[in-house]
């Protein structure tokens, strides 16, 4: 079938949006009609010099209406709405454990942007390959091609355009503080970093009843944000008494410090707020080394990756559906919609730290 897409074809190139051709859905397959897509910085990876097959498309928090399904798909069918979020084997040990995120395959089967078959499934007006397995979807499209694994059934009364950031970022933040760092009623957390996995964070320390729920950042209108979501105290990461006053506030450390920069001062910032037994989650991506204070790490603190916020999207996102329902999970407070074709506008904005977050919708 026929679809538009962004297309990235290098990694310091505009999208562009252009009409490409795409495959029927082959067995566990599902084409979705986006009804919108999250931008998210993990989605900056694809622009990395080597590493990344081009020309791609990307995307990897979209929502839409399942138009078509392929041999063996049970769990959906034609007129589904569906979230899409990432793709997983569900064979290996981690898949079998309820941790799909930590699937042996994870890498390849949402960063590779191929088909593991070695069948294309994208191609362009030139009959060229252009690749379209990113996180198991390439959502920045009016089509995508996912599978039965990383699609998610939500219901028909909701704002399906907005959904998407549940699948990646919305997920992530909230997954780390409700399922792998186990916040509960009466704890401490201090957030690193205020962009939309940070305030998916801080909203659900709300949720778990964190009687102290700290954000530190240096963008002065997201911390302002972060208070109005549920932040009981807000820091600028310039402050160089920052650990001290974590510590002052939370009575000797955190109980919970949960970082979303991947800047290695922050993190060492994160762990020393730590009272001596306290975990720190990390959820960011970079490339550069940690340096850790070893006395700190004897003395008893932890320090954990955090991969799509531990949790089982099939269980985990209808959850956030149902708190969001109720007012307790207002994630789309946070984003700006913009139509497909002005995509390079709405990077640059997040980048810009102009809005927390992006969604693009293709219609």
């Amino acid at each position: 079938m026929r679809i538009d897409a962004a297309v990235l074809r290098a990694a310091d190139a505009p999208y562009t949006i252009e009409p490409l051709e795409l495959a029927d859905p082959g067995p566990g397959e599902v084409v979705v009609r986006i009804a919108g897509a999250g931008i998210c910085h993990t989605d900056l990876l694809g622009r990395q010099p080597g590493g990344f097959p081009r020309p791609v498309v990307l995307g990897h928090e979209g929502a839409g209406v399942v138009e078509a399904v392929g041999p063996g798909v049970t769990d959906v069918s034609e007129g589904s709405n569906v979230v899409l979020s990432f793709d997983s084997c569900g064979a290996c040990r981690d898949c079998r454990s309820a941790r799909p995120g930590s699937c042996e395959r994870m890498v390849v089967l949402n960063m590779a942007a191929m088909a593991m078959d070695g069948r294309q499934r994208l191609r362009d007006g030139a009959g060229e390959t252009v690749h379209n397995r990113w996180f198991g979807q390439s959502s920045f499209a009016t089509h995508a091609l996912a599978t039965a694994r990383n699609v998610v059934p939500v219901g028909d009364d909701l704002p399906l355009e907005k959904l998407g950031p549940l699948g990646c970022s919305m997920q992530t933040g909230a997954g780390a503080v409700l399922l792998s760092l186990g916040v509960r009623a009466g704890d401490g957390i201090a957030v690193f970093g205020t962009g939309a996995v940070g305030l998916a964070a801080v909203m659900a320390a709300g949720i778990a009843a964190a009687t102290t729920i700290i954000a530190v950042d240096l963008n002065e209108d997201r911390l302002r944000v972060a208070a109005e979501l549920g932040a009981t105290h807000t820091i600028n990461g310039a402050d160089e008494g920052l650990v001290a006053r974590i510590q002052e506030i939370t009575g000797g450390g955190a109980d919970y410090a949960f970082d979303t920069t991947a800047v290695p001062a922050v993190v060492s910032n994160a762990v020393a707020s730590l009272r001596t037994t306290g975990v720190c989650g990390l959820a960011g991506v970079g490339s550069q080394e940690y340096r850790l204070d070893p006395t700190l790490m004897l003395m008893g603190r932890t320090v954990k990756g955090i991969i799509e916020g531990d949790a089982v999207p099939q269980t985990f996102i209808p959850r956030l559906v149902e708190l969001w329902r109720r007012g307790r999970f207002p994630f789309d407070r946070l984003i700006e919609t913009y139509p497909l074709e002005k995509i390079n506008e709405a990077e640059a904005d997040m980048l810009a730290g102009e809005i927390v977050k992006p969604v693009v919708l293709p219609g």
